[in-house]
């Protein structure tokens, strides 16, 4: 197999873990008998983890010039740790497995994102045509583990997630190490990376909008049973919205374009926000699960535009440690958030109030962004 067939089916198998892990993680551990705050405290535990895993394994791939054999660690012990935490039913168990899963699973999500862009940009094709098989992944596997866990029983998606593992594993020790710069990482060129004014507004952007986004992918599969649907449904929604994400990354090398980022960003965030004002305005399940059709228009325009955004403001030597800072704010610390300020909210309000919060911080983030874009619009003037 060429490269960028093994590039694809890594992203395809690494994205089914991922739509194995963060849409079913609340709902497995629903069904263990935890309460929404219980959930919450373990998933914003994972969150802490997070923050510390991500840049941790980014900068040891910055140092040691290697994405490959870092993956190739922390695919083996995901594997691993996810078996462990599907079969657990202990409280502690289960914190203590979640956040092993957190701190070797989430690293690979910047560092995948960062080999896709990398690997793309050398061979001179485009990021979407490789990340359009990360969102088939997710959208499959999420159909696929909804009915599993229908039919099976919960724990029975640890055996689904040690097999896609192992074969992510096969795949990654067959593809070649990524192109690097030769340029050294020093502790002060990472300073001037994090202290760059553009970078740090972007940044900003970022943590605002990612705080919503990542409570709807919290609590959407507990909100869904809420309202009297059943995993097969949550199966049904993630897979809509993944399927969503597919176009719009395959035609990503038509709408992309460089400087305009900024504006694609904060259009999907308006987006975010009407998607989340409609998903507090319904009552049915099949209707909150239609809602996810509107995917289309946000994270797919949201997180490629943000990558091609932040690859042009970082040096190429510390692009796996911005990826990462990128990734950090959007599963770490928003997740952190997410988990225990959603779940407060989510408990002692209910899930229609839920949403209108969120639609409202995610208006507030698109107000910002197109502050910036002002911004960037007057200083390109003068």
């Amino acid at each position: 197999m060429n490269v960028q067939s093994l590039l694809k089916g890594h992203n395809f198998l690494f994205f089914g873990l991922l739509a194995l892990f963060i849409p079913f993680l609340p709902v497995f551990l629903k069904g263990q008998g935890l309460t929404t705050s219980e959930v919450g405290l373990i998933i914003g535990a994972g969150g802490f983890v997070t923050i510390i895993a991500q840049p941790l394994w980014g900068m040891i791939s910055d140092k040691t010039k290697t994405l490959r054999k870092v993956m190739l660690l922390l695919i083996f012990m995901t594997a691993v740790c996810g078996f462990l935490l599907f079969n657990m039913n202990s409280f502690w168990g289960l914190v203590v497995a979640a956040m092993l899963v957190y701190f070797f699973l989430m690293p690979l999500d910047p560092l995948t994102e960062s080999l896709n862009y990398t690997m793309t940009e050398a061979a001179g094709t485009s990021y979407g045509s490789v990340r359009t098989y990360g969102a088939l992944g997710y959208a499959v596997l999420s159909l696929v583990v909804g009915y599993v866990m229908k039919w099976f029983g919960m724990s029975s998606i640890s055996i689904l997630f040690v097999l896609l593992g192992l074969i992510c594993l096969v795949i990654m020790w067959k593809l070649p190490d990524s192109p690097t710069s030769s340029k050294p990482v020093t502790i002060d060129g990472l300073k001037k990376v994090l202290t760059n004014k553009e970078m740090v507004l972007f940044l900003i952007l970022i943590f605002i909008s990612s705080i919503p986004a990542r409570m709807n992918d919290t609590f959407l599969g507990i909100h869904i049973n809420t309202l009297g649907g059943d995993s097969s449904l949550v199966g049904i929604a993630f897979f809509i919205s993944a399927a969503t994400e597919i176009i719009v990354f395959a035609l990503s090398i038509w709408w992309l374009r460089k400087g305009k980022e900024l504006l694609i960003i904060t259009f999907a965030i308006f987006c975010y926000a009407l998607r989340f004002f409609l998903s507090g305005l319904v009552e049915s399940p099949i209707s909150l699960t239609l809602i996810q059709l509107l995917q289309m228009l946000t994270f797919p325009l949201y997180y490629t535009a943000a990558i091609q955004y932040l690859y042009q403001i970082v040096p190429r030597e510390w692009r796996a440690t911005g990826q990462t800072v990128l990734a950090l704010l959007f599963f770490g610390i928003s997740g952190i958030i997410s988990a225990s300020v959603g779940g407060f909210i989510y408990n002692a309000y209910g899930g229609h109030i839920f949403y209108y919060t969120i639609a409202t911080v995610s208006f507030i983030a698109g107000v910002f962004g197109l502050g910036l874009l002002l911004r960037n619009k007057k200083s390109i003037s003068e």
